[in-house]
């Protein structure tokens, strides 16, 4: 009797400490993603961003849903620095893409800021539009217009499909025409500075669209 009443002791203090250590690690990491969200609202202000206008300053359960919690089967590629989800927002009635960064990625909170507060205040009909933006608990995450026939690189170096000359001419001048607007047309000068095949969009009609700023700067 004595060994059992021991042993009931011991298993409690130990489911004890157990249950302790799990709560002390989330509320670390909680705390950690909170210095994180806290950082990256610094780096928005200091810039001059404005919430209250622009791109949609969505939550993480809205993204979650939209994309199915990001689901695998919803994935339109994925590299360096994350992943890319096909996502449907009901209240507008269309697609988009939904960039979530990882957190092993080279793209830091620097570049996650640079690309809202600039391309939040581009308009060109040449550049991907940014419809959205997350930053929550630890997450970094960017909502853009669908582009249905995906990058240029898909087509010319995977096979995704054969462009004719005239397609390829149309793509030209609105990567052109974007750049334009860029450097002369725009309020400020802006240099994308990675421009490669892999950053032009391409819509249903295969009109080309810049995106991915986040290593883009005011000048």
């Amino acid at each position: 009797m004595k060994g059992l009443v021991v042993g009931v002791v011991v298993g409690a203090w130990a489911l004890i400490l157990g249950l302790g250590f799990i709560w002390f690690i989330s509320r670390r990491k909680r705390h950690k993603d909170n210095k994180l969200d806290d950082h990256i609202n610094d780096v928005f202000f200091a810039g001059g961003f404005q919430t209250g206008i622009g791109p949609k300053k969505f939550s993480l359960v809205e993204l979650v849903k939209v994309t199915s919690n990001f689901k695998d089967e919803l994935k339109l590629g994925e590299g360096g620095f994350g992943a890319v989800y096909r996502g449907y927002l009901r209240e507008l009635d269309t697609y988009v893409a939904v960039k979530r960064v990882s957190k092993a990625s080279k793209q830091g909170i620097k570049e996650y800021a640079s690309e809202v507060t600039i391309i939040s205040r581009l308009r060109h009909k040449n550049l991907v539009k940014l419809i959205g933006w997350c930053h929550e608990k630890g997450e970094l995450i960017l909502v853009y217009e669908f582009m249905a026939n995906g990058s240029l690189d898909a087509h010319l170096f995977k096979g995704k499909s054969l462009l004719t000359w005239e397609v390829r001419f149309k793509i030209v001048q609105g990567l052109a025409s974007a750049l334009f607007y860029l450097h002369e047309e725009g309020d400020h000068c802006v240099l994308h500075r990675d421009i490669k095949t892999s950053n032009v969009m391409l819509d249903s009609s295969f009109n080309a669209k810049l995106g991915d700023f986040g290593l883009a700067r005011k000048s």
